[in-house]
């Protein structure tokens, strides 16, 4: 009886950031969970392959290749769609360096694709989705991934502090925002993920090593840690949780090190 809470066949969600790492993991989860899966990302051939990945699952799959940060042409997607249950806010990128030494390109563009593209997301999907009928009947969840760093301080990460430590905030307001039509809005805050994006830092040995005794478990989270939370998330066995953040693997104190 209570794991039909966790059946999600039939539902449809939007995941962004799907062609790798964490987006990846999350939209072929959802479709093991019987989601059908409308994945966006920049590379049309990383598309491809997630996309023959889940049709492996009986589900459908729509792709669709798009920089999130054009609005005019993620609004013209979304409101192509016929139904959105869930959403993925995935899409995101790091560009660690010194506060003092941040060019203001490098901290525009991590501002516009980490904040200003999730919110532009986020609400177009909840427009979409209290358009259904009986939306308060059968519920909507909103997941926008974080992370770690937007509940600590960590050297060489000030502006991509800055845009978590937004989305936070950005997903506590939408929770109340959405509340009366039965859309959960929450975040997933790993720490850090074993993903192309982030492997790159680990060739730093030291890096590596002071990162890991940070961590109480003592072990990066793997993508399908994460990707589990997302499908918790995304189903009824979470119908009471919102506005709150999922925490992946938490550091024991916020010393990092300083450089990557």
């Amino acid at each position: 009886m209570f794991l039909k809470k966790y059946n999600l066949k039939n539902k449809t969600a939007v995941v962004t950031g799907a062609g790798k790492g964490l987006g990846k993991a999350c939209a072929i989860a959802l479709a093991e969970a019987g989601v059908n899966v409308i994945i966006i990302s920049r590379t049309k051939k990383d598309l491809q392959k997630v996309s023959k990945i889940i049709k492996k699952y009986k589900v459908k799959c729509q792709s669709f290749s798009c920089d999130v940060t054009n609005y005019s042409e993620i609004k013209k997607i979304i409101n192509s769609l016929k139904r959105i249950d869930i959403l993925v806010n995935n899409a995101g990128n790091n560009i660690p360096s010194h506060f003092t030494k941040v060019k203001t390109k490098d901290m525009e563009y991590i501002v516009k694709l980490n904040t200003i593209a999730t919110f532009n997301l986020a609400q177009l999907c909840a427009i979409k989705m209290i358009k259904l009928k009986n939306r308060k009947k059968v519920g909507g969840s909103i997941i926008n991934m974080s992370s770690q760093m937007g509940h600590v301080g960590g050297p060489i990460r000030s502006v991509y502090n800055m845009t978590k430590f937004g989305i936070e905030g950005l997903t506590k307001s939408m929770s109340i925002d959405l509340a009366k039509n039965n859309i959960r809005v929450n975040t997933v805050a790993p720490t850090f993920v074993v993903t192309p994006m982030t492997s790159k830092f680990f060739k730093n040995k030291k890096f590596k090593s002071e990162t890991l005794n940070n961590i109480p478990l003592g072990k990066f989270a793997e993508l399908s840690d994460v990707a589990s939370a997302v499908v918790f998330l995304a189903s009824d066995a979470a119908s009471m949780i919102t506005g709150t953040s999922l925490l992946a693997v938490s550091y024991t104190h916020l010393t990092l090190p300083t450089k990557a």
